[in-house]
């Protein structure tokens, strides 16, 4: 089958690529000079002249602090412009699949949560998301699926563990969150998932997202170890590093709808320090 990737040279987007070509898959991938999506009738001509079988739609507002100083910019991306791709994809009569993000919810629920809990984002960026989740409902009813996702790390990006990795080679010591818990997502993993959904689609809301749970700190720890560094970190709470957006303090994701499960985060911390060996090289 054909695929096309909007948002093609973003970390996931890379990813995408390379799981779709390596399932067998002609795989298509637009950059964001490419292709914005915030132009309908730029997304409408590209998308029917791909003839894709599948569109699985990366592109997003990453920016989650920036976000709340520049909302409609974030939302003309992650709201208006998912529905725009959703849109084309329909109007092509080839199925989109559409990334969201665990922003959508507050993080006040003392346990995972599941596709059909509440949505109730608490920052400009979750807001913006949950716009996007509601235009590609719209714009492609039964013939999309959204799959919600979190703290994504991978080699081919701006992510946590390379900030960490950066932060603990120059500083004798580091400060962490720990009173936010949530699935850690390599994006080598979730990229085989999105491509086996373009397969063999599933219709609605699906989570998606590292197996096992930790938190900042937690996870700060574990990639501190992988790279071998002599750096403490320190566990502080969130009150102690304030940021623009508020962070939903529960991002846990499980899925009560047989979303494909992916390897424990562990598993994928292991994998991407093989991958940014190998880039480094």
């Amino acid at each position: 089958m054909k695929i096309l990737v909007t948002g093609g040279g973003g970390m996931l987007g890379i990813d995408v690529q390379r799981a779709a070509q390596k399932a067998g898959h002609d795989a298509v991938a637009l950059t964001r000079a490419q292709l914005d999506i915030t132009d309908r009738t730029a997304v409408t001509d590209a998308i029917a002249r791909a003839d894709a079988d599948a569109v699985i739609n990366c592109a997003a507002w990453t920016n989650v602090d920036g976000a709340e100083s520049e909302p409609d910019q974030a939302t003309a991306v992650n709201g208006a412009g998912a529905g725009h791709v959703a849109e084309a994809a329909a109007g092509a009569g080839v199925w989109v699949i559409h990334v969201s993000t665990d922003y959508v919810f507050s993080g006040d629920k003392p346990s995972p949560y599941v596709e059909s809990d509440a949505s109730a984002p608490v920052s400009a960026y979750g807001r913006s998301k949950l716009e996007g989740e509601r235009a590609v409902a719209a714009a492609a009813p039964g013939r999309h699926t959204i799959v919600r996702t979190a703290w994504l790390f991978g080699a081919g990006g701006r992510c946590f563990p390379k900030t960490i990795l950066r932060a603990a080679s120059e500083r004798p010591e580091l400060s962490v969150v720990a009173d936010q818990i949530g699935c850690p997502t390599f994006t080598g993993h979730l990229a085989e998932a999105l491509v086996a959904l373009a397969a063999e689609p599933t219709e609605g809301v699906l989570h998606v997202a590292g197996g096992g749970q930790c938190s900042w700190h937690e996870f700060a720890v574990a990639i501190v170890a992988a790279g071998g560094l002599d750096c403490p970190v320190r566990a502080i709470s969130s009150d102690e590093h304030p940021t623009p957006a508020r962070r939903p303090a529960n991002s846990m994701l499980i899925s009560e709808r047989g979303a494909p499960a992916l390897p424990d985060w562990s598993e994928g911390l292991k994998q991407f320090m093989s991958e940014l060996a190998e880039v480094r090289v």
